[in-house]
């Protein structure tokens, strides 16, 4: 493979050469046609040639230092079992790029395992974006986590693969998951079978993240001992929850008076994560304002209490759907 320098790569030059000791796994690391490689250098600006199991990468010092390091964590994450998509080549990109975060990278390069991760039972989950491992960092130092942002950052995902990572573990005993189901209003009375099978459709997104960290068997087993519990968030009045992880989806959707209601609900040995879009609430038309948006405005600052924010630059859905969110953004800014 050989292709010419883009005239953007031109000026003072540095060139180092990688030696890999697979070559079996050269051709997930290069990707179909290449492709991997041609994001590298249409990114980064590097030249890339590959011969064997050499590759040679040339640009300016920082762009071939950045190159060498985002196809060192790729490789290492070949060696681990994980699959490298071009999802997971342009988060590589984007965390080798950032000033605070690019030493998760080089770290990683020497070692077996990444510095930032959560292992499951069928999965393990590492960051995609500089916001994801700044998240995954605060799930495991504070009790309670405000994640906001827009669809696709993974905000939810990850919460559940930590939860669930945290129930195997016996860190805790319980894993609560709520949404509210403000959809259904009203009207929930009004729809066929009982309250299960009235509110199941809004938890849906919840039932998928588990299925994806735990086999189907487990998954159904742990609710039926109430190891697991999925339920909408009028369900949660009254309780206390201690010893467990705790995750409320959709937060923008509650009320501050459920909000506060929900809040409230920590127990001892918990944790709880509160995820939602403030710019997607769907709240009826007489509702004003939304929980999420008057919990992080009380709360910001309050010790123990961490906010992490997601932009349409974390979205690691089709990347399509990063720019329909930067759009909209702009429409209502």
């Amino acid at each position: 493979m050989s292709r010419k320098p883009a005239p953007a790569q031109m000026g003072e030059r540095a060139r180092v050469e990688l030696l890999f000791d697979k070559p079996q796994l050269l051709v997930q690391l290069f990707g179909q046609y290449d492709q991997h490689l041609v994001a590298l250098e249409n990114r980064l600006g590097v030249y890339i040639t590959a011969r064997g199991n050499r590759v040679g990468l040339e640009g300016t010092a920082e762009q071939v230092a950045l190159a060498r390091d985002v196809l060192n964590d790729l490789y290492q994450r070949i060696q681990r079992g994980e699959e490298v998509d071009t999802g997971l080549v342009d988060a590589s990109i984007a965390m080798a790029a950032e000033p605070v975060l690019s030493g998760i990278i080089r770290a990683d390069a020497g070692q077996g395992a990444p510095s930032v991760m959560i292992r499951t039972r069928k999965k393990t989950i590492v960051p995609r974006t500089p916001a994801q491992a700044h998240y995954m960092r605060e799930l495991t130092t504070h009790d309670m986590i405000f994640a906001l942002g827009p669809a696709g950052t993974g905000k939810t995902y990850i919460a559940v693969a930590q939860a669930v990572a945290q129930l195997i573990t016996g860190s805790v005993q319980r894993l609560i998951l709520s949404r509210p189901a403000v959809e259904a209003g009203e009207k929930l009375g009004f729809l066929p079978g009982d309250m299960k099978e009235k509110v199941d459709p809004y938890l849906r997104p919840l039932y998928d993240a588990l299925h994806d960290c735990l086999p189907a068997e487990q998954v159904e087993r742990r609710i039926a001992s109430g190891e697991i519990e999925i339920a909408p968030i009028a369900f949660m009045r009254g309780r206390t929850l201690a010893d467990a992880f705790v995750i409320l989806d959709e937060a923008q959707n509650t009320t501050p008076a459920q909000m506060k209601m929900f809040l409230t609900r920590f127990g001892q040995n918990s944790r709880m994560v509160i995820c939602g879009d403030p710019n997607q609430t769907d709240l009826p038309g007489g509702v004003r304002a939304s929980g999420l948006a008057d919990a992080t405005q009380r709360l910001d600052g309050v010790e123990g209490i961490s906010l992490c924010r997601f932009s349409a630059a974390d979205v690691v859905r089709h990347p399509i759907v990063g720019r329909i969110v930067e759009a909209y953004e702009g429409v209502e800014g």
